[in-house]
């Protein structure tokens, strides 16, 4: 990997450690639901804009990209992205962070009995068995990263894993069936359709009442959206075509620390020494798993 990679590198967990520290303001003041409906649609008008605007692509027509991507849209957008979200009601966004960075464990568990050319190793074994810990530790801990203990509540991991499981479903099916496609147009599909797809639920179930958003609520819904999701896809797709997958993996490293520290410094939360023990079991687990091939791009947070 090149150095040159690094700064970008950097960028981009900057952009995702923030975002989940941003929206945990957020969705104190929108219901979870809502606001992933939201920010997945505005995210999606930007890539209709590069679409209409920038003369260099063309909205895809090919249908099988369309029928992947609806259903990364649903299975691997929509739904974890509102586990996600919801789940910074019951837990800081260093905890939610650390648990997502286990997503290349669940993907290398799945890789090897769906994918030929991704076996296990005993090197990935004992990645993924570090990792798993370190989220076992902060589980088992009942770590919330909240200053006040009480508010945290278990449910918040659960959310956070099954949306790492359901990410693993779309992770085997884009290495199965989409290599070829281009990853800006799945990534303007599978947005559009999982803001599509979530905010007609959000309307039916919870209604839409935002009377109680104030400015601090509507900045993290705009950054959530075109700086979460727009442009640090974006970039992640960039760093992905130019210096490899390798380089984009080391943002699993970035996205805690910046998501701890950013907590601590702007919403009070807390960082234990059992959240360190954890991070420092999944970051050793992860370098183990990837080894000389990353595993794994990180999920959109």
């Amino acid at each position: 990997m090149h150095t040159k990679a690094l700064p970008y590198v950097g960028l981009l967990g900057l952009l995702w450690g923030t975002n989940l520290v941003i929206m945990r303001i957020g969705v104190g003041q929108f219901d979870p639901m809502v606001f992933v409906g939201i920010r997945l649609l505005m995210a999606s008008l930007a890539f209709v804009a590069v679409y209409t605007f920038s003369g260099r692509r063309i909205i895809p027509t090919d249908r099988k990209l369309w029928l992947y991507a609806t259903f990364l849209g649903i299975v691997s957008t929509a739904i974890p992205m509102t586990a996600v979200v919801t789940s910074l009601t019951f837990q800081s966004s260093g905890v939610t962070a650390l648990l997502i960075t286990t997503a290349p464990a669940y993907i290398s568990i799945a890789a090897h009995f769906f994918l030929p050319d991704e076996r296990m190793t005993p090197r990935k074994v004992l990645g993924v068995l570090l990792a798993l810990s370190g989220a076992a530790l902060i589980v088992l801990r009942g770590e919330s990263g909240l200053p006040d203990v009480s508010q945290g509540n278990p449910i918040g991991y659960v959310l956070v894993i099954a949306a790492m499981l359901f990410e693993t479903a779309g992770t085997i099916l884009i290495r199965r069936h989409m290599q070829d496609f281009s990853s800006f147009d799945v990534t303007a599909v599978r947005l559009t359709v999982a803001g599509l797809t979530v905010l007609p639920v959000a309307i039916l179930l919870r209604g839409i009442d935002l009377s109680q958003v104030t400015g601090s609520g509507w900045f993290s819904l705009v950054y959530a959206a075109f700086i979460g999701a727009f442009s640090a896809q974006i970039l992640a797709f960039n760093i992905t075509k130019r210096f490899g997958a390798t380089a984009f993996s080391l943002t699993s490293y970035v996205i805690p620390v910046v998501a701890a520290i950013t907590g601590v410094l702007w919403l009070d939360e807390t960082i234990t020494g059992w959240m360190m023990a954890g991070m420092v079991l999944i970051g050793g687990g992860i370098l183990l798993i990837n080894g000389r091939r990353s595993v794994k791009l990180m999920p959109n947070p």
